[in-house]
């Protein structure tokens, strides 16, 4: 399946939940946002049935988000659903990874694939400051079980915020030399109230990697994932460094994913407001064919590029980032 930008569509991002055990910084104010009824979220029978729906027309690709997706309760059993299938090759899953600790081997059995863990700094109390209260050793727990059960490629996401700082990139270039493991600088986005600003940019990041003397950044080739990160490794090194760019060199060209809400609204660009309720359609008595139908609007709708980096047409967005799924 292609859009009329000629971009090949095989990628849907699942939200399950909007709720979260975190109030990360730039992703939802501190006293959190109004949570849906849980009748107002999908059912794992409606989200596996647009899964199957969309399977037969291109997308084989399925990451799972939130909110946090494992405080749903199910999860696991929704994932091993999914891989019973048969038609999606790819399940991932991203995380804060507070929870995984204690649910990553049965992850594993039931046909996850790989995680992305978010992890904006490893120092304790800045950690704290960024997630209102997370326990960055939950984290970093979890980081450690994903990879002991081979849920690999781990993937760490590290927003580039105005919190981190040089003892975090040192962690970082240590952790890619011990573990196989991709850590993944993103740039920040301006997007709706925060209570943190951007950090350095992916420039200066890569100065302050290089400068530890442990090698010069090289291009890295061959790094499993559906994004837009550009990877870079260091001389014997396990892991690698990816950077992605969505503001100083955005990759929308290359975009190959749709979202699905967790209220069962698709999306087709993070940073626009239009969407597509396929929820009403699930619940009205639509046919597979009708489901379908509402995805291929969905992919007709999706822009050729966003507009952060324009200040005559930037969105005013309505949903905060875990009302999406990021």
């Amino acid at each position: 399946m292609y859009d009329c930008h000629n971009r090949q569509i095989n990628y849907l991002r699942v939200s399950v939940t909007d709720r979260c055990n975190f109030r990360c910084a730039y992703c939802m104010p501190e006293q959190g946002v109004p949570m849906l009824s849980h009748a107002d979220i999908l059912t794992y029978e409606e989200l596996l049935r647009v899964i199957k729906v969309v399977s037969c027309h291109g997308v084989s690709k399925i990451r799972l988000t939130g909110g946090e997706p494992l405080v749903r309760k199910g999860i696991v059993n929704f994932i091993q659903n999914i891989a019973a299938l048969k038609t999606i090759t790819d399940i991932s899953l991203t995380t804060n990874g507070s929870l995984l600790a204690g649910m990553a081997g049965e992850l594993k059995a039931a046909g996850l694939n790989r995680v992305n863990i978010s992890l904006d700094t490893v120092d304790p109390e800045q950690f704290r400051n960024i997630t209102h209260g997370g326990n960055v050793f939950e984290t970093l727990k979890g980081m450690e079980t994903a990879l002991a059960v081979g849920l690999v490629p781990v993937k760490l996401n590290v927003v580039l915020t105005n919190m981190i700082t040089e003892s975090d990139v040192a962690f970082f270039v240590n952790l890619v030399h011990r573990e196989p493991v991709a850590v993944r600088f993103i740039e920040y986005m301006p997007i709706g109230e925060s209570r943190v600003g951007p950090g350095p940019s992916i420039g200066e990041i890569k100065t302050m990697i290089n400068s530890f003397g442990r090698g010069v950044l090289k291009p890295a080739l061959n790094v499993q994932g559906n994004g837009p990160a550009k990877y870079f490794s260091l001389p014997q090194a396990k892991g690698t460094f990816g950077f992605i760019t969505p503001i100083s060199e955005h990759f929308c060209g290359l975009c190959n994913r749709i979202r699905l809400t967790a209220d069962g609204k698709f999306k087709p660009c993070l940073l626009a407001n239009k969407e597509v309720d396929v929820k009403a359609a699930l619940r009205g008595g639509a046919s597979d064919d009708d489901i379908a139908e509402l995805f291929y609007q969905t992919i007709a709708h999706k822009p050729e590029g966003h507009t952060l980096t324009n200040p005559g047409k930037q969105t005013n967005f309505y949903r905060k980032m875990s009302q999406i799924g990021g």
